[in-house]
């Protein structure tokens, strides 16, 4: 029954959403904005799971000295003290406490951000020498189109040739685009044949258990 009860609400509600979508009425429309607040207070209450389960996961870490525990200090004690500071500082009174969380928003959270992109930087510029070396027609073709979509964004591409940046945007606007289209299209259907088999129950992985 604890199976059956969850099966039998995603057929019903999923179902009703698609007939809304597509054949709308002034009832079923306050009845998906009705669904949108409760979606909005189960995300509240997914986010305080999400929280505990972040504080479970590092507590047993440090209990059972695993590697990199430390670290686990600092990830709890910036949990506890941003809540904190961003809860008081919104008291009347209590306005330095706000000016205090925006500060270590600002001049820790922002710099670590900056500094976790950087380090994303080099591993894309890494991973781009891997895809670009010429091993195939395939991959000189990318070579090229990288080599004029990089001129292209620069001033030096319009001093070597004023035709590279116009070059840089057709590849950008044509191939780029049809690719990213068929791309999109593909997700489309992927989005759509899971959610059909989560509706009509033929996926049940969601449900926990190995879904059987």
């Amino acid at each position: 029954m604890r199976r059956q009860i969850p099966l039998m609400l995603v057929l019903v509600l999923g179902i009703f959403f698609f007939i809304q979508f597509f054949v709308p009425s002034r009832l079923s429309t306050n009845i998906y904005q009705v669904s949108l607040q409760w979606l909005i207070l189960i995300s509240a209450f997914a986010i305080v799971l999400a929280i505990g389960s972040l504080v479970n996961h590092h507590l047993l870490k440090i209990k059972r000295r695993r590697e990199h525990w430390p670290y686990s200090y600092a990830t709890l004690a910036g949990l506890v003290v941003m809540s904190l500071l961003g809860i008081l500082g919104r008291f009347p009174g209590l306005g330095l406490l706000d000016e205090i969380y925006y500060r270590l928003y600002l001049f820790v959270q922002a710099p670590m951000d900056a500094a976790m992109f950087a380090i994303l930087a080099f591993y894309m510029a890494s991973a781009s020498y891997r895809a670009f070396r010429a091993r195939s027609k395939e991959a000189l073709l990318l070579l090229v189109s990288g080599f004029f979509i990089m001129l292209g964004v620069i001033p030096l591409g319009a001093l070597i040739w004023d035709r590279i940046p116009d070059i840089a945007e057709w590849i950008m606007m044509v191939p780029n685009m049809a690719a990213k289209r068929g791309i999109l299209f593909g997700v489309g259907l992927g989005i759509t044949a899971t959610s059909l088999k989560i509706i009509l129950g033929i996926e049940r992985s969601w449900l926990g258990g190995g879904g059987k």
